[in-house]
């Protein structure tokens, strides 16, 4: 789906469009940057509109021309559905279809006690990771469902916590074990309307969120030990790989980790 090169006398197709939650940082910047350079016009939802614009510089595309690809950015809560519903509806008026939802926007939570985790700190997670995802996926659905030509892909950022969780963090994988249950669902729900859904399970992505793991963190154990890291750009590969896939293929899950974080077997 990269954009074709340009000859004499040709018409170039509109660049394919993809909208990234979460892109103001981390690992949704790196991938809003890895879509841009190969092509495709970027859709930046995000709470910070500076992180936003940050992140359409630095993709090279703060002019937001009027033709081929380009940046929008658009601020947005993606727990709240009156904003979700007006991001999409922005993506939609600008660049007339999505082709790709990077479904990214999420929040670890305190790294406290099971018994010490407040309501309200419950429900944050909660929303943002889930919820949030919910929504966003419900309104790429009926985008992707709607359009002509139809269909178009959904990456859900899981985590390696949807497998095994850390000490201390049973909002985030209580969250990231229900992520993949949606994975499926719209993988089986989107079979008719030529929507493809898959899931990137990511370990140790050296971003401000996981800046815990590099100074000490606590372990099954009871220790407390730095972690290897991996560059959030390996990431973006492979979001890249999975979202230039031809709409009858799909990577339905996979694992991207920082190669000997304690994960694989008993530490």
């Amino acid at each position: 789906m990269t954009t074709p090169e340009t000859r004499p006398g040709t018409t170039l197709p509109p660049a394919p469009t993809a909208l990234i939650t979460g892109a103001g940082s981390g690992i949704g910047r790196a991938v809003a940057l890895a879509l841009a350079g190969a092509g495709w016009s970027v859709v930046l939802a995000g709470r910070r509109a500076d992180a936003l614009k940050e992140t359409a510089r630095l993709a090279g595309r703060s002019g937001d021309g009027p033709e081929g690809p380009a940046a929008l950015c658009v601020p947005a809560d993606v727990t709240r559905p009156d904003q979700v519903d007006a991001l999409f509806a922005a993506a939609r008026a600008r660049f007339g279809r999505l082709d790709l939802l990077f479904n990214n926007a999420g929040t670890f939570g305190p790294p406290v006690p099971l018994e010490e985790l407040a309501y309200d700190d419950w429900r944050t997670v909660v929303d943002t990771n889930l919820t949030g995802a919910f929504l966003c996926a419900q309104a790429a659905f009926r985008a992707m469902k709607g359009q002509d030509p139809r269909g178009g892909r959904i990456i859900n950022n899981g985590s390696v916590s949807a497998h095994t969780p850390r000490p201390h963090s049973v909002a985030y994988t209580a969250t990231k074990h229900a992520m993949t249950g949606l994975t499926k669902s719209l993988s089986l729900d989107g079979r008719p309307y030529d929507i493809a859904c898959g899931q990137i399970d990511i370990g140790n992505a050296a971003t401000e969120m996981t800046g815990r793991m590099r100074t000490g963190i606590l372990q099954a154990d009871g220790s407390t030990a730095a972690e290897p890291v991996m560059d959030a750009a390996d990431v973006a590969r492979t979001v890249l790989h999975m979202a230039q896939l031809p709409l009858g293929a799909n990577v339905q899950f996979a694992t991207v980790m920082a190669t000997a974080m304690p994960y694989i077997g008993r530490g």
